[in-house]
């Protein structure tokens, strides 16, 4: 498991995320493309909302990806965790949340209220803009 995170940085270096814009303009730093296939990241958080590091959960074709919740909490339990922000990639441009993005939102919900973590948001980003779960009242 290759999770980006990095003692280096003091605390108040780290940024903050206090609304989804924050958190989608340091992912569109982390996703290496958003047109030619789909990806999904996991941004780690501590208790304070400031970014530990984040984990490609994974990569996949032009029109969807695997993502497995035993991965995504297996980086949560290991950075030691308090939040998540979850965000992946509409390669079409599309903004909609299909059924699917809505099925793994929910399962992951529920592994992070299981272990108590907070799952804050689920993003979908395109080149143009994104969806944010939580503004839309989808979580």
């Amino acid at each position: 498991m290759q999770l980006s995170y990095s003692t280096k940085i003091s605390p108040s270096e780290r940024p903050k995320i206090t609304c989804s814009n924050d958190a989608v303009d340091i992912f569109r730093q982390v996703f290496p493309g958003l047109e030619h296939r789909e990806y999904f990241y996991v941004m780690l958080l501590n208790r304070g909302n400031k970014v530990l590091g984040y984990y490609e959960v994974s990569k996949g074709g032009i029109t969807g990806t695997i993502v497995d919740v035993r991965l995504i909490m297996q980086a949560a339990l290991k950075s030691n965790t308090s939040s998540i922000v979850l965000a992946h990639n509409h390669p079409s441009g599309t903004l909609e949340a299909s059924d699917a993005d809505i099925r793994i939102t929910r399962k992951i919900k529920e592994a992070c209220s299981f272990l108590d973590i907070s799952l804050l948001d689920h993003l979908i980003i395109t080149n143009l803009s994104h969806l944010s779960f939580a503004d839309e009242g989808l979580l």
